[in-house]
Parts: C-alpha cells; structure tokens; sequence
C-alpha cells in the first residue's frame, strides 16, 4: 500500500515529538514513525527496574531493598527544566503543559575544593554563602541587580558597560568580582559549560543568568523543574498534541529504507508499505551512515538509598562541579531525583553523572563526582557519541 504524507517523522525523541506537534497543529498530514516499542528514542524512562538491569547486561537482579520493580522510571538522559527557559514557555504556548505535572528539584549547587555548596542566586543566600568573602557579597548583590535591570536596547540600564564590546570576563572586573566568583556565576548560573564564553561579549551571559534568577524568583529552592513520573512524560505529552491535530502514529515499527527520488527525500518504506513524503524529520541513529562523530559522552545512572552529603537532606538536586575544579576542559554535572517524582521506590534515589569524555579513562573523569554520591548501590555506564548530521540538504 502507498499513503502520502506532507511530513514524515521518524524517532520519538523529544525534538522530534514537539516538531510534529507544531506542523500537525499547523495542518500539515504529519506520519511519525518509530521503530522502538516506547516513546522517547534516547530519552525515554525505563521502567520497570528489571527493564534497566537488562538493558545494561547486569549479571544480577535488582536487591529486593529497591523495592517493587514497577516503582521505577529511570530516565537514560535526565534533564532539568528552568521556570523560566524556552521549554516550559514551548509548554504553556502549546498546552502541553495540561497532560503534565511537574515538581519543584529542590536545590541547586556547585562544586568546589572537595564539596558542595548552594548556589547564591538571591540577596540572601549571597549574604550566607561561604562561595563569597565579606566585600564579594555586595559586589555579587550589585551584579545580580544590573543583570536583572539590564535591557540591551536601553542605554541608562548599561552604567557605562558596552555590551557589544565588553566580555564577560570584563564584565565581572568591572564589579570588582574575581575569578571564583565568576566561576560559580557562568558554571552554575549561566549554564555554561566551558570557558569560551568569558571572551565573548556579555550579553549572552547576562541573558543566561538572568533567565537563572528570575526562575529562582518564582520556585525559591531551586530554578528547575521536572516532569513527575520521568522525562519521557515530554515526548508522549507532544504526541498526544500531535494526535488530537491529525498527527498519524505508529511504532514498534522498523524503517527498511528512505525513499530517495532525484537526489531528495521522496518517502519512507516501512514494512512492505510506502509512505510518500514532501519533506522527512528523522532522528540521527535513521540515518547512521550520514552523521558525523563530534565527541563522546559518559552517562553513570547511580542508585542510591541515600540524598546527596551537604545538600541539607534534599530529596532532588542539580550540581555542577566546573571544570577547573577538576583541570578539564568542559563541566561535570550531577543530576538526583527521587521517589518525591514518582520514578524510584519509596527512600531511592536516582543520580545521573554526565561529562563530556576528554582521555582514555571516561570512568576514571567522572569519579570525583562519584565520590560525593558513596554509597552507590548499583551503577549504570553508558558512552555515547555526540554526532551531527551532514544529511539537511536531503530532507526536502
């Protein structure tokens, strides 16, 4: 049988989930397909725990400590969402957000000489943070105000700083703020997960961790949310939006060959049937042959029955340790939920390390981030390659 489809999606991953969200809405015949039983491709949530020990060939069977199998939802690549970054704006704009339901992480830290301190995002916690000597405390208060006055198109709102001109790095001399302070500031804050971004002008930086505080403004403990019963609650919520347009699914359903016609995507046949298409979204592992290796990254998903030391208690976090702090070249982050979001039995917890691999020993990178989770029950390693498509001018 042939059909005929403006667009053709295949994955399930979250940027394809919104993208065949927004064209079905748009009245665009949009057919998604996804070779996988489950939504989410490299995002999904796995459930239940004995699924995860599988996945990763462990030898032996979850401890029954970790309670009931079904409990779990452990998400392969965790992510934390700002109050008020692009995603959760892409939510509300689309209504999305009404199949959602999300919950506070509860603290937000940074890394340094050996530990974790609370990140000082607002007047107060500068006041207490021990990040700060005593004459750093106002500079870092008078900072946070003018990025949070700062409006690019309004001269009086500059106090003599040229956004054009002025890096980051100048920006935080010129308020007499030294290189620990920036580094907790443009890690931790801004988001940024090397040091590129100090020779570059400011204005992505201010923008960054102003986007930081006024999410901090609006849930107090931390800037990030995320979706209760795991990440992949995303992708299903965009394909629900998609459905209710006319959006067509099928999965657990294998691609045997994209269509080419004249040098441009003309179709997909899945299964003995030809799909005809205009133009075709698809996830990197549907083409293999056509992207390019540009680093490697280790993912360790570690159990835990215990919250994080020096995180007063909290039953989910974000943590950053910048990468000086480890003499590398990019940022390891610590990402822990819990059983407060419905993804581990009842006293569990779930805590993902992820870096970008820079030696031989992927492992032996992330392990001072490992010591601040001991004791680890069990330990999931994954590495992958982060690739990018040289395949664009062939979609249509």
């Amino acid at each position: 049988t042939m059909q005929e489809y403006d667009i053709i999606v295949l994955g399930t991953g979250l940027k394809e989930c919104i993208l065949s969200s927004i064209l079905s809405m748009h009245g665009k015949r949009v057919l998604h397909i996804d070779k996988n039983p489950y939504f989410g491709g490299e995002i999904a949530s796995i459930t239940p725990l004995e699924q995860l020990y599988k996945r990763f060939k462990c030898p032996n069977p979850p401890s029954p400590s970790m309670g009931r199998g079904k409990d779990w939802n452990v998400d392969l690549i965790p992510k934390f969402f700002l109050v008020n970054g692009p995603m959760i704006q892409l939510l509300v704009h689309t209504d999305v957000m009404r199949y959602l339901d999300f919950k506070v992480i509860e603290g937000s830290y940074v890394y340094r000489a050996g530990r974790v301190h609370t990140v000082p995002a607002t007047e107060e916690d500068a006041l207490h943070s021990d990040l700060l000597g005593m004459f750093d405390k106002r500079r870092f208060r008078k900072l946070l105000h003018f990025i949070l006055n700062f409006e690019v198109g309004d001269h009086r709102t500059h106090q003599d700083i040229n956004p054009k001109e002025t890096t980051t790095r100048d920006l935080f001399k010129h308020f007499d703020l030294g290189p620990e302070v920036m580094e907790f500031a443009v890690h931790a804050m801004a988001l940024q997960h090397s040091e590129d971004s100090l020779d570059q002008p400011c204005t992505e930086s201010i923008k960054r961790i102003r986007v930081y505080l006024e999410s901090m403004a609006r849930v107090k403990s931390s800037p990030y949310l995320y979706p209760v019963n795991g990440l992949g609650e995303l992708p299903q919520g965009f394909a629900r939006l998609s459905a209710e347009h006319g959006g067509t699914y099928m999965v657990n359903r294998l691609v045997d060959e994209i269509v080419i016609e004249d040098g441009k995507v003309a179709g997909v046949k899945s299964q003995g049937d030809l799909f005809r298409c205009q133009q075709l979204i698809c996830g990197a592992s549907y083409v293999p042959h056509s992207v390019k290796r540009v680093g490697r990254v280790i993912r360790v998903i570690c159990i835990l029955n215990h919250p994080i030391k020096h995180t007063q208690e909290a039953s989910s976090c974000h943590i950053i340790i910048p990468q000086a702090q480890l003499h590398r070249k990019s940022d390891v982050s610590i990402s822990m939920v819990s059983c407060t979001h419905n993804v581990a039995s009842e006293g569990m917890y779930i805590a993902t390390v992820i870096t970008t691999i820079e030696t031989s020993n992927p492992e032996r990178e992330v392990q001072p981030a490992l010591e601040l989770l001991q004791p680890i029950l069990q330990k999931f390693v994954s590495i992958k390659n982060l690739v990018r498509s040289g395949y664009r001018n062939l979609l249509g």
